[in-house]
C-alpha cells in the first residue's frame, strides 16, 4: 500500500475510533490538512511528511480514553493515554516500528511546547494551534502571542497571518 492509501486508511480508522463524534473527527481532519500543507510548504522529505501526517491524524486519540478513565481530557492526560491507542491502531495497519515509535512520541508530547525536537513535532504543534485558535475562539492578541512564542516555520506563520492576523503582518 502506498503512503496516500495508508493515510486514507488511517483516516477511516480514526473516524471509526471517533464514531458519532463529528467535532473530534472535524478537528483531526483539519489538523491533518494544515500539517500536510505546512509540511509541503516547508519541503519536508517524503518520510518526515508521512510521519507528520500520521501523527496529525492520531494526535488526539487519547481524548476519549482519558475522559472514560479520568473524567477529563486535559492535555497531559491526552499525552498520557494517547500513545497506547495510537500504537495499537498503527500496529494493526502494519506500520513499521520506527515510524510507530516516532508517531507515539509526537502523540505523547503534542501539548508540550518546550524542547520541540524535530520539524514533524513543530508542524504538528502549529497545525493543532491553527485549528484550536478557531475552535476555541481566541482573540487576536492571544493568537499573536502564541505565534510569537510557539511558531517557528515560515509556512505556519504565513497560514496564521492569512487566517487570523491579516496577510501583511
Amino acid at each position: 500500500m502506498n503512503r496516500t492509501e495508508f493515510i486514507d486508511l488511517l483516516t477511516l480508522k480514526m473516524m471509526e475510533f471517533n464514531r458519532e463524534d463529528p467535532k473530534r473527527i472535524q478537528h483531526f481532519m483539519k489538523v491533518h490538512r494544515f500539517a500536510q500543507m505546512i509540511g509541503q510548504m516547508e519541503h519536508l522529505d517524503d518520510h518526515t511528511q508521512f510521519v507528520t501526517e500520521c501523527a496529525a491524524l492520531v494526535h488526539d486519540i487519547g481524548i476519549r480514553p482519558a475522559e472514560e478513565k479520568y473524567g477529563s481530557s486535559s492535555g497531559k492526560l491526552q499525552e498520557q493515554e494517547g500513545p497506547t491507542h495510537a500504537r495499537r491502531m498503527l500496529e494493526e495497519l502494519c506500520l513499521n516500528e520506527a515510524e510507530i515509535t516516532r508517531i507515539c512520541y509526537l502523540v505523547a508530547h503534542h501539548h508540550t511546547y518546550t524542547n520541540i525536537d524535530g520539524l514533524d513535532y513543530q508542524i504538528l504543534v502549529e497545525a493543532d494551534f491553527l485549528v484550536n485558535f478557531y475552535e476555541d475562539s481566541l482573540e487576536q492578541d492571544a493568537i499573536q502571542s502564541a505565534v510569537e512564542k510557539i511558531f517557528r516555520t515560515s509556512a505556519g506563520k504565513t497560514l496564521c497571518r492569512l487566517s487570523y492576523l491579516g496577510g501583511d503582518r
